[in-house]
């Protein structure tokens, strides 16, 4: 496999802390926050994808906070979801002489030529949650185990719906994420390879027709489009109080969405939903019984283990890897770190986000 990392820093070696917790090795939070990290002044350049998303508020915040507690200075930049002001954003950060970069990309096919420079001057770039693709600047990936993530989720309707022992037919509808985001396609493979053995059996049925990932696919992963694209197949679908029995969500964003739009038009029973990310108008919907689960992926796990990438990587040694093959960005594959969701429904939000400190009960009163 080719090498990615072109950039070492002669230093004295540095004895990493290594972090329990992802894939494979599951640990708490708690577990991790004694980390301890070698000390150097580099600059990060941290980019997000937008500030008034939940999701990447955390995480960005999350990122800043473990660099620099780890000695760091940090430059952190939300994009508004927007690729040319990432662009932008990443460009000043190569100039300003950020010694290394964390990116999460608003699209994952946007960053190829900005990254050109940050090769040229032998900066590391971290693929940080959406993969990079068709760039040689990038170095590593750290991620979730994203196929897993759908898989859950598709686990999660097989289990509820008793596929295995039901005569069925149950009807499903798939939103899936946005075709920009390299991470949704593991989402609605994972799931569908679940669930697809059920629909050739016509056990679950699709009344829509609409199963191929472009179709179902979410702009941006908009609450509002989805809503809107609930709205109409429900008009055209489920009009006379039929039964939809699951709505196959990639994530909380398109959830919120389609509970939005069942709450104004829909009249049968209320089918089950999945989601991802675990967000506060989520979780207290899950509670209220409108979504039935959402996977979580603790943000804190992921910055801390981002963290120790940077921190190795910084310090002239190998970052923590545990896979090599799977995330291949266009020039080969990307070695990576992945870390392992889990999902949460009524019956252990309490314990996953409220007992790790995620959430304080107060958040999704």
């Amino acid at each position: 496999m080719k090498k990615r990392l072109w950039r070492f820093i002669p230093v004295t070696a540095i004895v990493v802390s290594m972090l329990a917790g992802c894939s494979g090795f599951t640990s708490s939070y708690s577990e991790l926050e004694g980390a301890a990290f070698g000390f150097g002044n580099g600059k990060v350049g941290v980019s997000m994808p937008a500030q008034e998303l939940q999701r990447w508020n955390q995480d960005g915040s999350n990122i800043q906070a473990d660099l620099e507690k780890a000695g760091y200075e940090v430059d952190l930049r939300f994009a508004s979801n927007d690729a040319e002001t990432q662009i932008s954003q990443i460009k000043d950060m190569i100039e300003s002489d950020c010694e290394l970069l964390v990116i999460a990309p608003v699209n994952g096919d946007s960053l190829a030529e900005v990254l050109a420079p940050a090769r040229d001057k032998g900066i590391p770039v971290i693929a940080y949650d959406r993969l990079i693709k068709n760039s040689e600047a990038v170095s590593y990936y750290a991620t979730f185990d994203n196929y897993m993530v759908g898989t859950k989720q598709g686990e999660y309707i097989r289990d509820k719906l008793d596929l295995d022992n039901a005569a069925g037919p149950f009807y499903m509808e798939i939103v899936a994420g946005d075709s920009a985001d390299n991470n949704a396609i593991y989402f609605y493979n994972g799931a569908m390879d679940v669930l697809t053995p059920y629909i050739n059996e016509d056990k679950l049925v699709v009344k829509s027709g609409q199963t191929d990932f472009e179709t179902v696919a979410t702009d941006k992963w908009s609450t509002q489009a989805a809503q809107d694209r609930m709205d109409a197949l429900i008009s055209e679908y489920y009009a006379d109080s039929m039964d939809l029995s699951a709505v196959l969500c990639a994530s909380d964003s398109v959830a919120l969405g389609v509970e939005k739009s069942l709450e104004a038009n829909y009249t049968g029973t209320w089918p089950i939903i999945t989601g991802q990310d675990c967000d506060i108008a989520n979780v207290k919907n899950m509670i209220a019984g409108k979504q039935s689960m959402s996977i979580f992926k603790d943000t804190r796990i992921l910055s801390a283990k981002t963290v120790e990438m940077v921190d190795a990587i910084m310090h002239g040694g190998e970052p923590p890897i545990n896979d090599t093959d799977t995330y291949d960005n266009g020039t080969g594959a990307v070695p990576a770190y992945l870390c392992e969701p889990v999902f949460a429904d009524v019956n252990n939000y309490k314990k996953l986000l409220i007992d790790s400190g995620y959430y304080t009960e107060s958040d999704i009163e």
